[in-house]
């Protein structure tokens, strides 16, 4: 099931998720949606409170750019509870887009090497080291888990450059190709 992506403005954008068990309800079918979502918004992460749900969960496949960066071969993954336990080396800056944010593209500062702890999605606990892309992946769609959006990482004159583009998007009046939910 594809769900619409939640748009720049609404409030659970802005909330820090909640962690979950086994138990959480349908979780399986969620995952699967969250997959499919993504894959249909052309995404390479998506995570749980981009589709209105305030979990601490979110999705991630970069395969498809692993002629440009090798270690993104295997890179389909499912991150529950995730932790970030350490960030390492002199933050670089590129240009990240975000799925809640459409037609919008900022240069985000970020640690090129992480350490993170998380559980699958069996619940089976992991904590691995990613570096290049594939942690700017992964802190991207940990900053939506903490309530952090690529416009709250820029300068506040940027944020202001960018405020009647933003205020669109919230209001409604962007256009992408896959369905969002607005707070109006």
């Amino acid at each position: 099931m594809i769900h619409p992506v939640v748009a720049y403005g609404h409030p659970v954008l802005k909330k820090k998720a909640v962690e979950i068990g086994p138990d959480y309800p349908g979780l399986q079918e969620l995952i699967a949606s969250m997959f499919e979502t993504m894959y249909h918004s052309v995404g390479v992460g998506l995570a749980a409170p981009q589709i209105n749900h305030s979990i601490r969960l979110f999705v991630v496949d970069a395969s498809p750019y692993a002629e440009e960066d090798p270690q993104l071969a295997n890179m389909k993954k499912v991150f529950i509870n995730a932790q970030i336990v350490e960030e390492q080396g002199k933050k670089w800056r590129t240009d990240e887009g975000c799925l809640s944010i459409p037609g919008i593209r900022v240069d985000v500062d970020r640690h090129p090497e992480i350490l993170i702890r998380y559980q699958d999605e069996h619940f089976v606990q992991f904590e691995e080291r990613y570096s290049g892309y594939a942690a700017r992946i992964i802190q991207h769609e940990y900053d939506h888990l903490e309530g952090i959006l690529i416009t709250d990482r820029i300068s506040p004159l940027r944020r202001q450059m960018l405020k009647g583009r933003l205020n669109d998007i919230s209001a409604g009046r962007v256009h992408t190709d896959y369905k969002m939910r607005f707070n109006r």
